[in-house]
């Protein structure tokens, strides 16, 4: 490769070399991508054919789940393709699309996560002010300020990246397109810009993480307050669910992100994105259907249709053959 080139495709690190290997690989995937599919499929249908769901914390969960089919949609087939065909090989403009999906929807996740705990915030410590700060035109405006900032702020970090002359090959120490990892193959001071951008996005980051503490800090406050054990069961499990996610998604991309330099291997790299990327669009729904009757309800009578459905048409189709 030249001394200072734009590749026409970048290798991502395998899982693995042997070929059975690989095939095990791709079942696990395929069995956490289909498991992602069904169980946001379900919160999003649920929330959105039962009226009783059409309140400001569903209707984020809704928002939520559809952040997460895009995360696990953005790295995971791209991994069961190279798998399954024995490649290691994107392209120049794959890599790109990869990137600025992956950093819209992970952004948008934890902005959307903060919004959360304000809603759940709002929910405990000012119950007679809910209806009139969580108004429907409010969700709506804070929804749409999550998805056109991080539109915008993945267009800034994509275009600043992949303008970028490379000098150090086209091979990632990663499964998927990942900023850090391309910036590692530039050899110009120009990344420096980038990296100043991505100094910025840790402070606001911070902060964000600073008022979700702050947040649940403020909850377990007020729930302690509350004078009945089922009134405190009922907020607990309000809460809880959220707080097990962002602590999954925190704790997992904070780490790899801002884990020391000598523990950084491939294997570990590797491990740690699986964790971020893969494993909490699989594992949401299920935490979040857990505690909640008025979700599991919901998806009772979505799987119960569903199924009365499929039966119908069988029972319709066996008649007219």
């Amino acid at each position: 490769m030249p001394n200072s080139t734009f590749p026409t495709e970048f290798l991502l690190l395998p899982f693995a070399d042997t070929r059975k290997l690989q095939l095990l690989h791709f079942g696990l995937f395929l069995g956490i991508y289909l498991a992602a599919l069904l169980g946001n499929g379900l919160i999003l249908t649920a929330v959105a054919c039962d009226h009783c769901l059409h309140t400001p914390m569903y209707f984020f969960l809704l928002n939520l789940a559809l952040l997460d089919l895009g995360t696990i949609t953005t790295t995971v087939p791209k991994a069961m393709a190279n798998f399954l065909w024995d490649t290691r090989t994107i392209s120049y403009a794959g890599c790109a699309t990869q990137v600025f999906m992956f950093v819209v929807f992970i952004t948008a996740e934890f902005f959307l996560l903060t919004i959360m705990a304000y809603d759940r915030y709002i929910a405990i410590c000012k119950p007679l002010h809910y209806g009139t700060i969580m108004t429907s035109r409010t969700c709506v405006n804070m929804a749409a300020a999550v998805w056109g900032s991080t539109f915008l702020y993945a267009m800034l970090h994509t275009a600043n990246t992949f303008s970028l002359p490379l000098c150090q090959g086209n091979a990632l120490d990663q499964f998927f397109c990942e900023i850090p990892q391309i910036l590692k193959l530039s050899c110009s001071d120009a990344y420096l810009r980038e990296v100043g951008i991505l100094m910025l996005s840790v402070l606001i980051a911070f902060g964000c993480f600073v008022f979700l503490v702050l947040s649940y800090v403020e909850i377990f406050r007020a729930v302690l307050k509350i004078p009945s054990q089922q009134g405190r069961h009922k907020a607990f499990s309000m809460c809880l669910p959220h707080l097990a996610v962002v602590s999954l998604f925190i704790s997992t991309a904070f780490f790899a992100y801002l884990k020391p330099p000598f523990m950084s291997s491939s294997s570990l790299n590797l491990l740690l994105a699986v964790l971020y990327s893969v494993l909490p669009p699989a594992v949401n729904p299920l935490i979040y259907s857990m505690r909640n009757e008025e979700l599991k309800d919901a998806l009772w009578k979505v799987m119960t249709g569903c199924l009365s459905e499929a039966i119908y048409y069988l029972s319709s189709s066996t008649y007219h053959s």
